[in-house]
């Protein structure tokens, strides 16, 4: 039986990937997507939500618009120098999907309300939307929700924005500490793996040659566009991680995966905003069993990239 997922993106190129992934998966059931600002403007990232859903025939699927910015009010700032103009690399969505259906904020307690205890929340871009939830409709709005797995923070390694904070974190802190002190059942996955769930441009050419679908001439182009920021940021890297994947993939492999419980909290202010905190010394604080967060430290990226090949070559579409 399928794991039924609401899914919090930014699309974006890596989370794009981890749309098409999910939408491919046999054992994940996209129940819903919240689109939202990030890696593009709100605008952008539900166009190209719709434009993969409508390229997998799941147009059924409902898209849910997010926030346009972060709870600070501060500007937005985005990465078409990582991401495209777009927000697919070099790829434009068609202009016909101007009169896609959108639900407001709303349809996410629908959604949470018709699979309760059997819903899994993923968030693998900013925090805002899913802060937004707690703070419009009480803490105990997702209590029928059984985990929450987020892509985000940076531990004891440096971060991808700033000197200390990954981006998700880092562009709504605000939001970030709401999300890690509300949620509970939390499956955090830092940059300490995402990072290391790195892609190669052959991997990627072969599914490009070889992937039976619909998606096939998407990958390459957005993947190399991907690749060279990352060239251009961190030289002599072999290929590009595809962070938000990894959140979707520990749903369906969980022994892929090894975790540290720790009671998560995120800086708001100043030089050290969006930064993670866990108490890692040897005789850490107490605390209290409900407060701890399950942090992802190790994973096995050899079967992270056969996974990630396995599911691009089946291209299974069917609803599940």
């Amino acid at each position: 039986m399928a794991y039924h997922v609401l899914l919090f993106a930014d699309p974006g190129i890596d989370d794009s990937f981890a749309i098409m992934y999910a939408l491919m998966n046999p054992d994940i059931d996209l129940v819903g997507i919240v689109s939202g600002y990030g890696n593009t403007p709100r605008e952008k990232s539900v166009k190209n939500t719709a434009y993969l859903l409508s390229l997998a025939g799941r147009a059924e699927i409902p898209i849910i618009s997010g926030a346009a910015g972060p709870l600070s009010g501060e500007p937005v700032q985005y990465y078409p120098e990582i991401h495209g103009p777009e927000g697919l690399g070099p790829i434009k969505p068609p202009d016909t999907l101007q009169n896609v259906k959108v639900h407001d904020f709303t349809k996410i307690l629908e959604i949470v309300n018709e699979y309760a205890g059997r819903l899994i929340i993923v968030n693998i871009g900013r925090l805002t939307e899913l802060a937004l939830v707690f703070i419009v409709f009480g803490d105990n709005a997702l209590k029928d929700v059984t985990a929450f797995y987020i892509m985000g923070g940076a531990f004891l390694v440096p971060g991808n924005i700033s000197a200390e904070a990954e981006a998700n974190f880092f562009s709504d802190p605000i939001a970030a500490k709401i999300v890690m002190e509300k949620a509970y059942n939390v499956f955090l996955y830092p940059l300490n793996i995402t990072n290391k769930a790195i892609i190669t441009s052959e991997v990627i050419n072969y599914l490009g040659e070889n992937s039976p679908t619909p998606f096939r001439p998407l990958l390459k182009p957005a993947f190399d566009y991907y690749f060279k920021a990352y060239q251009k940021n961190i030289p002599g890297l072999q290929g590009a991680p595809l962070h938000d994947v990894v959140p979707l993939m520990a749903i369906t492999n969980p022994e892929l995966f090894k975790y540290i419980p720790k009671r998560v909290r995120v800086e708001e202010f100043g030089n050290s905003k969006g930064k993670s905190i866990a108490d890692f010394r040897p005789k850490p604080a107490e605390e209290p069993p409900e407060t701890l967060d399950f942090i992802g430290m190790e994973a096995d990226f050899q079967k992270f990239v056969s996974n990630f090949m396995e599911i691009f070559l089946q291209g299974n579409f069917e609803k599940k």
